[in-house]
């Protein structure tokens, strides 16, 4: 895989994530990622979700080749092509499609804020009932010491791009009432993120 983007960070994280997913998540079902960048974290999950039903996307469709490269090297066959998706563009360009799981790793914090606002809402969208968004990465909240290092990662991401930086949660929880989400689980993951759990109103909204 020389000639396929690698994300270090990625490669570490995707079996905590996945442990999570597999206590999470029914049998079967149906997946949409967001921001599937190298596409390592789907092509893990779908190894060990054979019953799952995949659709990778990113903003960039540059990444789409790659993405479907390491699916097929993988011999996926529970992985779709991957598809451009900027969550900006509303209503996302996925016709009445329902899923499950809408899956979102790091993109957040490098990503404008309205992009926040724009996911909890897409999301929402099409969410089959009961069904969850899962976001991951590195977050601030009220009332929970910030560690050095992501204060650090934090600044240094605003230096980069002011419209990037670490999202608050409780901003987040915002957002996600108005689109009709509710937090139901938050997880500590390793180098110190978190894995939260959004759940779909079970009636329409």
């Amino acid at each position: 895989m020389n000639d396929i983007a690698f994300s270090a960070p990625s490669d570490r994280n995707k079996q905590p994530i996945l442990e999570r997913l597999l206590q999470l998540l029914p049998e079967r079902g149906r997946a949409l990622e967001i921001a599937s960048g190298t596409g390592q974290h789907v092509a893990w999950f779908a190894a060990h979700l054979p019953h799952w039903q995949w659709q990778p996307t990113d903003v960039d469709g540059r990444m789409l080749p790659g993405i479907d490269a390491r699916v097929s090297e993988a011999r996926l066959p529970n992985v779709q092509p991957a598809r451009v998706l900027d969550v900006l563009q509303q209503p996302w360009p996925l016709g009445d499609a329902q899923y499950h799981l809408v899956y979102c790793a790091n993109m957040l914090h490098i990503a404008p804020p309205a992009c926040s606002a724009a996911l909890m809402q897409g999301a929402a969208r099409h969410l089959a009932p009961g069904g969850r968004l899962v976001t991951y990465g590195p977050y601030l909240e009220d009332e929970v010491h910030t560690t050095p290092s992501n204060l650090a990662f934090d600044a240094s991401l605003r230096a980069r791009n002011p419209a990037w930086g670490l999202r608050r949660r409780e901003d987040l929880e915002a957002l996600a009432r108005h689109a009709g989400l509710g937090l139901s689980a938050r997880h500590e993951m390793p180098a110190n993120n978190l894995l939260l759990v959004w759940q779909a109103a079970l009636e329409p909204h």
